[in-house]
């Protein structure tokens, strides 16, 4: 249980922080969800949702659902294999994405949850996750989905892999090949194979960025 003591330590700090415009108009701060005694995995999402605003954990609206059959189809468990938190902890009106100063205002709360789960591994649900860590800032997700490479954090490197985020996907029905739920569907299937149940370490040949 130490990881989750460790968590709610700063989770009490970050529900009541103020540092950002952000804590003047959310309803909850939404920190995670997931068991960090058992997660494997860290997802980072973009920001809460009014739904997620409105209940304090991450993912729940229809985007949240979408994300739950898709992990649930790759035998990912939600609250056992995952740890997930977003970039801010408080909900941008009208759902807008976080500027810079939002994110940099949340990171130190972000990067410590890192740090606590050390998780094999983090997914970077979307693009706006994507780019909080990767140098080029303007990257397209599709250039690199699917794909393997590390990131620095804190002094601590992670192998990483970016996935669509799941409101993308709600405008994208289609299943056949190369379509975006298709892809989202062979990124998971690698995502468990590599870390879920593999021992060894499939990520030596992996990029740095």
């Amino acid at each position: 249980m130490i990881k989750k003591g460790c968590l709610d330590i700063l989770q009490s700090k970050c529900e009541n922080c103020m540092d950002c415009v952000l804590g003047k108009t959310r309803q909850n701060v939404v920190f995670s969800d997931g068991n960090p005694e058992t997660a494997k995995l860290v997802l980072i999402g973009e920001a809460p949702g009014q739904m997620e605003d409105e209940t304090g954990k991450p993912f729940v609206g229809r985007a949240g659902q979408l994300l739950d059959k898709f992990l649930q189809d790759a035998g990912i468990s939600r609250q056992n294999d995952l740890y997930i938190i977003n970039t801010v902890k408080c909900r941008p009106p009208e759902n807008r994405v976080p500027t810079d100063v939002e994110k940099a205002m949340c990171e130190r709360y972000l990067t410590a949850q890192i740090d606590i789960m050390n998780p094999r591994a983090i997914i970077f649900c979307g693009a706006t996750a994507l780019k909080s860590f990767y140098p080029d800032k303007k990257i397209q997700i599709s250039k690199v989905r699917g794909k393997w490479f590390n990131v620095e954090i804190n002094g601590k490197t992670y192998p990483a892999m970016a996935i669509f985020h799941p409101s993308y996907l709600l405008r994208n029905h289609s299943m056949d090949e190369g379509s975006p739920r298709r892809l989202m569907q062979e990124d998971l299937g690698n995502i468990k194979s590599k870390y879920l149940y593999d021992t060894a370490n499939p990520f030596e040949n992996a990029v740095l960025v």
